[in-house]
């Protein structure tokens, strides 16, 4: 996983990756900070999230702080026409980054005991999203010689894990699904990034219970910086010090031990959450 990389901060950010970025999954947690982190470089920012209300208070709240354009789109990137519909939100606009984030799972069950139409919208929102989105912005990218394609992933991508069995896959999907992109836009300077993520402290890991640990977890904020200043860092940058270490130890175990250490710790953490 040792990859020769280029320095960590991008001089003018907005000139390489804007004038306008594209962040899916933006009603809180990581999503909100990207906008605050991106926009804080001087580019605008269109929003993406299903929930109008959240949406809104982030991207008042980033237009407050930063003085930029603010577009918010609400929208489930799962439905069949979520090219069509972004597309249309954003003909008027250069966009030179987009940012995938949305996807992160809010279960831990086993696959067989999953609603399959539950299976089926991780596929649509983790898979069909991200093609859908960086098959329609990247042409332009390409064509103007610049940008970046950000998928923000999940360690989970490392191997298949009981109770988890979907988000693992999905996570899998964008991880190679990237380091293929970024092989095939590297000749013409676009850049594309994969961000897998460890246990980060967010609105949602909060909602499930999960008290938080600063030795354990990220916070959102220092994830978000990490990611924007790693889009060149291609074509996988794993966020945290930590995870990285962690990283480098499980790519060279056995792949049943560490399906089996992954399936150890999700049902523990399945464990726990039951008992709360």
């Amino acid at each position: 996983m040792r990859r020769r990389r280029r320095a960590s901060t991008v001089p003018d950010f907005a000139t390489r990756y804007g004038p306008w970025a594209v962040i899916a999954g933006a009603s809180e947690g990581i999503g909100a900070c990207l906008a605050d982190d991106v926009a804080a470089r001087g580019c605008h920012v269109v929003l993406i999230a299903r929930n109008g209300a959240l949406l809104d208070r982030v991207a008042a709240d980033v237009a407050t702080r930063h003085g930029v354009e603010v577009r918010p789109l609400v929208l489930d990137l799962t439905v069949d026409d979520v090219a069509d519909r972004v597309a249309a939100a954003t003909a008027d606009l250069e966009v030179g980054s987009m940012f995938y984030n949305a996807g992160a799972s809010d279960r831990t069950s086993d696959f067989l005991d999953t609603d399959y139409a539950y299976s089926r919208s991780q596929i649509a929102l983790d898979c069909t999203g991200p093609v859908a989105l960086a098959r329609h912005f990247g042409p332009a990218m390409r064509a103007r010689g610049r940008g970046g394609l950000v998928f923000v992933a999940s360690l989970a991508c490392v191997a298949g894990s009981a109770t988890l069995a979907m988000y693992a896959g999905v996570k899998a999907f964008q991880h190679t699904f990237a380091e293929g992109l970024w092989a095939e836009l590297l000749p013409y300077g676009v850049d594309v990034c994969c961000t897998p993520l460890g246990m980060t402290f967010t609105p949602a890991l909060e909602r499930m219970g999960v008290a938080y640990d600063p030795d354990q977890q990220m916070t959102a904020e220092a994830v978000a910086r990490e990611i924007v200043e790693n889009i060149g860092n291609g074509p996988v940058h794993v966020v945290g010090e930590h995870n990285r270490a962690v990283a480098e130890q499980v790519w060279t175990v056995d792949r049943r031990t560490l399906v089996e250490l992954m399936s150890a710790a999700s049902r523990d953490f399945a464990a726990h959450r039951g008992r709360r």
